[in-house]
């Protein structure tokens, strides 16, 4: 098969491996560690993450926090109606969203959920469109708290979230609100497992926002023709020199990924990244990558096969699934450790 191919990322997963919730602590979610030199497999949890990881490891996560943004209400008719917010950052005091309702949607179209009014006042090229809320950032801020709900995956539940994901679905560690879906791979570190970490290694945190183009599903045969989405990110100056200075450098997740090859590549430390990984791609930035397992034919999945190949990390799944792990987002995960590079 070839790697730029769309199909050659498929993979056979059956339903009730895909995890609807947690594990109760953190820490217990099940870990797979493949070490390319040596090309073995281990299986452990992640509490046992620690030893996996040459001394004074350098560990970098995604602290960008997810917002409650999906508004369900009614249309001025009494249909149903959606408003997903895309962001909390207005521009000219309007917030990119996605609109569901039946009917076709035009400008001036207004939506209630309670207290809070959102109206169309743009439609924008790629689907999307801006709308205008009856109050202000601050309130708006406070009334998504109270009402909104937040934005779990459609394959997990349907996508139905409920109290439980507000606490759930996030890291412990988020601090800058802007994310539509979380860093999932950060879902795995308990307070217990970051304390045992700093033993040894040094933490260090960006930040990528995450994007609805996170779900987005790649469709075409040949991949080299799939257009990234953009996100924002930014690594501050303290945590900019550790990154710099670290020895092994050890992405938690695809996010933190995205982030510091961006960095390596245009030594910005901060901007908008569309950047594609994928076989073919050279990852220059990584040592070692800890995800969890990501859906057939994705972008994410494609990014793993940039650091390993993509036969070696079909076969890493399908050992996955044999092993029964949980996939997705809030499943098990896997540490992969990359042989050193000449």
């Amino acid at each position: 098969m070839n790697d730029y191919q769309l199909s050659s990322y498929d993979y056979e997963l059956p339903p009730e491996l895909i995890a609807e919730r947690p594990v109760p602590d953190r820490h217990s979610s099940r870990l797979l560690v493949y070490d390319e030199a040596t090309d073995t497999v281990r299986h452990t949890t992640f509490q046992n993450l620690p030893g996996f990881l040459p001394e004074n490891s350098t560990i970098v996560f995604n602290r960008s926090k997810v917002f409650p943004c999906r508004l369900l209400g009614k249309k001025q008719t009494g249909g149903e109606a959606e408003v997903f917010l895309l962001t909390l950052t207005p521009v000219s005091d309007t917030y990119e969203a996605l609109v569901g309702t039946t009917g076709k949607k035009k400008i001036g179209d207004t939506y209630f959920f309670g207290e809070l009014t959102a109206q169309v006042v743009k439609i924008n090229p790629r689907g999307t469109f801006q709308v205008s809320f009856n109050v202000g950032p601050e309130r708006l801020s406070e009334i998504l708290e109270k009402v909104a709900k937040i934005p779990i995956p459609p394959y997990i539940r349907n996508g139905q979230s409920d109290e439980e994901d507000k606490k759930t679905y996030q890291t412990i560690y988020a601090k800058e609100t802007g994310s539509v879906a979380a860093p999932t791979a950060g879902l795995h570190f308990s307070s217990e497992l970051l304390q045992n970490l700093e033993k040894k290694h040094t933490l260090a945190t960006v930040t990528l926002h995450v994007g609805i183009g996170t779900f987005a599903k790649v469709k075409g045969e040949n991949i080299l023709d799939h257009k990234m989405h953009e996100e924002m990110y930014s690594i501050d100056q303290e945590n900019l020199k550790k990154i710099n200075e670290a020895k092994f450098r050890v992405a938690v997740g695809t996010t933190s990924l995205r982030t510091l090859e961006s960095y390596e590549r245009s030594q910005e430390a901060s901007g908008a990244t569309s950047i594609f990984l994928h076989p073919g791609v050279e990852v220059k930035s990584i040592d070692a990558l800890i995800t969890n397992f990501h859906l057939p034919k994705s972008t994410l999945l494609m990014l793993v096969s940039s650091l390993i190949g993509r036969e070696k990390t079909l076969s890493l799944y399908r050992l996955a699934v044999e092993e029964r792990y949980r996939f997705f987002s809030y499943g098990d995960g896997m540490l992969i450790l990359r042989k050193p590079r000449a």
